[in-house]
């Protein structure tokens, strides 16, 4: 595994006050309080709103929730508020990786927060890190609505967005004096319009959007499967990501860059990817974006549009697959970054054992509710101790390989931070960020 260590006492990097107050708390609340918390939560959500939403459009319910967060995320006090209701934290979830310290590693996939406008509010719902986007080189107004929709029966969503956003320039201008309370990574695009059809058009395209965005979060990602903008994925070609990946390197930025691969790849065409990256700065990989295969057996929703690629249950198995693949071709090299169809700890631990290193989610929370990210940090932590390990980046690649151990410092017993404390920390510590 390339340059992962992991460790509770890296957390300075994350806010020295902040997560200070939280070790010097001894307030600590039983686990029956979080199951209590989470199960109430879970009920209110699945049995009331859930049903006044699925009655919506999805996309005047996905704006409609944005605003709500942008409401929550801008005082100090709702952030604490929304914090004792949903945030979970356990040392045996903390792990640095490249110099990064992710609390838990649950995060929020590139497609919800299009336009970064969530940052404030996202670490009080429990979310390890987050990635913005994706965000591409010009404003973008994405396809016609409708544009999403719900697999009610298949447990996932279709989604013919079109890489809608505010361009790099407007949303770099917002993050420009933005400190993150997580680490948060900068999902990067080519505008989805006919001028960057054009290979060096579209190698442009991506390059501006990089050089606005690399010195603003933590890490970025190179989208080259989105599966719903013009000219398709050309970057998918070995030759045609070389080029894209030879652009990128002269941009100078130490930050770790992430190559997202579609799940309807061959394995010859992963092959030749990987081959490629070996020549260029790409740290890992995220497996996966949507797919398009409608001969998908997980499908069983009756009408599915023509347009758009399928999230949730639907590309769970595909995720996996690739997730497998990447992590024994590479032998452990590049980290992984797993996505699609997390809906519990056991789908997160599933990705994990075959060998991400980190798991993200969107669909999962939306059938399910926010408060299912406290449930899967919970559920990793039970699965963690069932299968006798310390830490969670012992588990990683845990289906192909022994054990790891961690160092004695690690070997502690577990510590749940209390409500009040949690509430304190996000209601009166100001927003720092890991110094890297």
């Amino acid at each position: 595994m390339r340059d992962i260590k992991f460790g509770y006492y890296g957390q300075k990097r994350m806010g020295r006050l902040y997560y200070g107050y939280l070790k010097k708390s001894t307030m600590n609340v039983p686990d029956f309080f979080f199951r209590f918390r989470d199960a109430l939560n879970a009920f209110l959500y699945t049995k009331i709103l859930k049903n006044i939403f699925f009655m919506i459009d999805p996309e005047t319910v996905h704006e409609t929730m944005t605003r709500v967060g942008v409401f929550l995320g801008a005082h100090a006090i709702t952030r604490g508020v929304t914090a004792c209701f949903f945030y979970y934290s356990n040392k045996k979830l903390n792990q640095t990786i490249r110099g990064i310290f992710f609390s838990n590693p649950i995060g929020l996939a590139a497609g919800f927060d299009k336009d970064a406008q969530l940052t404030d509010i996202l670490p009080a719902l429990g979310f390890g890190f987050a990635e913005a986007g994706s965000i591409t080189g010009e404003a973008c107004v994405g396809n016609p609505r409708p544009r999403l929709w719900r697999l009610k029966k298949s447990k996932g969503l279709m989604i013919h967005y079109g890489l809608k956003n505010e361009g790099c320039e407007r949303i770099a201008e917002r993050l420009r004096d933005k400190h993150f309370q997580i680490p948060m990574g900068m999902s990067i695009a080519k505008t989805n319009c006919q001028k960057t059809v054009d290979l060096q058009a579209g190698i442009d395209d991506y390059f501006k959007a990089f050089t606005a965005l690399k010195d603003l979060g933590n890490y970025c990602t190179i989208n080259i499967s989105c599966p719903n903008a013009f000219g398709g994925q050309p970057f998918t070609d070995p030759v045609s990501l070389d080029l894209l990946l030879a652009k990128i390197d002269t941009a100078q930025t130490s930050k770790p860059i992430f190559l997202k691969l579609s799940p309807d790849l061959k394995k010859e065409e992963i092959d030749a990817i990987i081959e490629v990256t070996k020549r260029h700065k790409i740290f890992g990989f995220i497996c996966s974006n949507l797919t398009k295969n409608r001969d998908n057996k997980k499908i069983i929703d009756s009408t599915v549009s023509e347009k758009g690629g399928m999230s949730g249950k639907v590309v769970e198995d595909l995720s996996n697959e690739l997730i497998r693949y990447c992590y024994q071709k590479t032998k452990g090299a590049y980290v992984i970054i797993g996505c699609g169809g997390v809906f519990s700890a056991e789908d997160a631990y599933k990705k994990i054992k075959a060998g991400a290193s980190l798991v993200q989610m969107i669909t999962g929370m939306i059938f399910e509710g926010p408060q299912v990210i406290s449930q899967i940090n919970r559920g990793l932590v039970a699965l963690l101790e069932k299968d006798g390990f310390e830490n969670i980046a012992e588990a990683i690649g845990g289906d192909y390989e022994s054990p790891r151990r961690t160092s004695g410092r690690l070997r502690e017993n577990s510590t749940e931070f209390s409500c009040a404390s949690m509430v304190l920390g996000w209601c009166f510590t100001p927003q720092l960020t890991p110094e890297l």
